[in-house]
């Protein structure tokens, strides 16, 4: 952190003043943003990303003038801070707080937007910036660097996602566009980091397969951490039974495993955004029907309260550091060069959006059957439009890339930084405010009463009476059972009721008897149960 003013030597302080005043500025911020957003909370144009972004903007502005134009910074943008402390709770309460009905019955066309919509979008931006760059005038990026800005400006914001998208009144489009942000900010640090450990004087067609194992391995592998220690978190609380002593237990091993859950993925090289968004699904489906009805509340609002405060961290932080005045003098770019740089940019990313969005969503529609399962256009526009927005991710591995590139000039690294935060600042500020009016006017106005969950109910039902009626007597008698329809001709025919129909006998014999779950109830002497927490 690097404060304001120069430092204040106390004797009877063992603190640096310095640093007192700066985050105690950065905190009183922090309180007004969210008044401010409290005030605009009815206006469709404003949200809590945006409110953070101008409130940053104008505090940095603010110092920039006090100082005289020497420093705009309150505190350093650092990647630590963001990565280790302040994207983990975001993601946690958003696995927590997510639909997983309405999540698992998209998750193929997640993983198809997230990974192969990913690809596309980083060979399409990478390209582009190979050919354009020298044109424009930025000559002393190489190939590696290319692929790097691919990667940077493929990762969307999932956080502006959270904030824009309302899981409610959009649950289609919330579920798609807020799980392939995730899986997609997973998948651009693997491409990332594949793209610093790539040798490029030896590329063969080998390299993509080993890309796309690396890649495989990364998911699988932490997906799978996320899982385990939610079971763990389930098993120790269900079998312990720490409420019986104190709920502070409870919600404190909770939180903990959660975040255990993100370090040991990041220590072993994994993803720790897919480890720890599974581990709050598992967590919300198996340990939070364990603990307490107290600590139910208090997990419940303790998260999402984390997950707030990051979030409006995170941007009224970008919103400060763009203003930061050293990385615009370093630069020595003239105006026409900043704005030929982030167009050429920002044109990147939406052409590479809508290069698999519209032909995947309809690729998507032939495969489909059912009519009322298909992605319609003004779905997909919407789709195209929300995932434009970029944020700290892309700006973090920017600085990643740039700050201390050794084959790039000292000006191009801090034109690229510089116009790197202008793509964030212009799709987050006009696709962010723009976002909602749009929904409510393209989707909302002709929305057809919900029957989601009713239709999936009587789905769920005719498959098991078909599975009855299969194992049943055949209308001929002679107590003959007629022909079996196997498991994998269902899987065929009905994919997502049959694995959610499976999922569900699987879960109540096996799962819950050892992890507890909706239906375990925790015995409190003196203490009500609350059903409707258990019916949730």
């Amino acid at each position: 952190m690097e404060a304001l003013v120069s430092p204040i030597k106390d004797s009877s302080s063992f603190l640096n003043t310095s640093t007192i005043i700066a985050l105690s500025l950065f905190f009183a911020l922090l309180c007004v943003c969210i008044v401010i957003g409290h005030l605009f909370e009815e206006n469709k144009w404003a949200n809590e990303s945006t409110t953070a972004l101008l409130l940053g903007l104008c505090a940095g502005a603010v110092v920039l003038l006090v100082s005289k134009g020497h420093n705009s910074r309150i505190l350093v943008f650092d990647e630590d801070l963001f990565f280790l402390y302040l994207l983990p709770p975001i993601i946690f309460n958003a696995g927590f707080q997510v639909k997983k009905k309405q999540f698992f019955k998209n998750f193929t066309t997640i993983l198809l937007f997230g990974v192969l919509g990913t690809a596309i979008s980083f060979c399409i931006i990478s390209l582009g910036a190979f050919l354009l760059f020298n044109k424009i005038g930025v000559t002393s990026l190489s190939t590696k660097d290319c692929l790097a800005v691919g990667a940077i400006l493929s990762a969307t914001d999932s956080v502006c996602t959270l904030q824009v998208l309302n899981q409610d009144e959009t649950p289609f489009l919330y579920s798609i566009v807020f799980g392939e942000g995730v899986v997609n900010d997973a998948t651009s640090i693997v491409l990332f980091n594949a793209v610093q450990s790539l040798n490029f004087s030896s590329i063969n067609a080998l390299t993509a397969l080993k890309l796309l194992g690396t890649f495989l391995y990364l998911f699988f592998t932490s997906t799978a951490l996320g899982i385990v220690v939610g079971l763990a978190s389930a098993f120790i609380i269900k079998t312990l039974y720490f409420g019986r002593h104190s709920t502070d237990r409870e919600v404190a091993l909770m939180m903990l495993m959660a975040y255990l859950s993100y370090m040991l993925a990041e220590l072993a090289n994994l993803s720790g955004i897919l480890t720890v968004f599974f581990c709050g699904i598992v967590m919300s489906h198996y340990t939070w029907h364990n603990v307490t009805e107290k600590s139910r509340i208090t997990t419940k609002y303790v998260f999402a309260t984390s997950s707030f405060i990051s979030e409006t961290f995170i941007f009224l932080y970008v919103g400060m550091d763009a203003l930061d005045i050293d990385k615009w003098k370093e630069s020595k770019a003239s105006p026409g060069t900043f704005v030929a740089v982030s167009s050429t940019l920002f044109a990147l990313v939406l052409i590479g959006r809508a290069a698999f969005v519209f032909p995947l969503a309809n690729i998507k529609n032939c495969i489909r059957k059912e009519e009322n399962t298909k992605i319609e256009l003004r779905q997909q526009f919407i789709m195209w439009w929300a995932g434009v927005m970029r944020g700290a991710v892309t700006i973090a591995l920017s600085y990643n890339q740039f700050s201390n590139s050794e084959e790039v000039t000292n000006q191009d690294s801090a034109l690229m930084i510089t116009c790197t935060i202008i793509v964030v600042l212009f799709s987050t500020l006009v696709f962010g405010s723009i976002t909602k009016p749009m929904i409510e006017a393209v989707l909302l106005r002709n929305r057809k009463p919900p029957t989601a969950d009713a239709t999936d109910n009587a789905s769920l039902e005719d498959l098991r009476l078909l599975l009855i009626e299969n194992d049943g007597p055949s209308d001929e008698g002679n107590n003959q059972r007629g022909p079996k329809v196997g498991s994998f001709r269902l899987l065929m025919s009905h994919p997502t009721r049959t694995v959610h129909y499976f999922w569900r006998k699987f879960d109540d014999r096996f799962m819950r008897p050892v992890f507890g779950g909706r239906g375990f109830t925790p015995h409190v002497p003196g203490s009500p149960t609350d059903a409707a927490n258990e019916t949730s």
